[in-house]
């Protein structure tokens, strides 16, 4: 199962831009799977922000963070990113990557994405 580690959150005001990282443990094969990226809100149920196939090729977002957000992915790094930018305090979040195999038409549905990190903070606040 591939192990990804999240990092790159923190406390940002708001119009602000963070970079989440979502990096793949060493000895998997990165570039077979899609990684999307969720969020869950305090005493929110868990969204889909986006998700970007396994070649980087195409991407897809939540309405929500059309425009201000954009994922991409670096496979000879085992690493994918999150760029956020227009920060607003509804973004507040912890923020997680999971994989799933190679395409993101399940995305937003959480079902078929079996691998998850642990979790990155984001807090947007003035």
């Amino acid at each position: 199962q591939l192990q990804l580690v999240e990092s790159g959150g923190g406390l940002v005001q708001p119009g602000e831009s963070l970079r989440l990282s979502c990096a793949a443990a060493s000895g998997f094969t990165f570039n077979y799977y899609a990684i999307g990226w969720f969020r869950q809100a305090p005493g929110k149920e868990r969204e889909g922000v986006g998700c970007i196939v396994s070649n980087g090729d195409t991407s897809y977002y939540a309405d929500s963070v059309k425009g201000r957000f954009t994922i991409s992915r670096e496979n000879v790094k085992d690493t994918a990113y999150l760029q956020m930018n227009s920060l607003k305090p509804e973004d507040t979040a912890v923020y997680y990557c999971a994989a799933t195999q190679l395409v993101c038409s399940s995305w937003p549905d959480e079902v078929a994405f079996g691998s998850w990190g642990q979790g990155t903070q984001v807090t947007v606040s003035s």
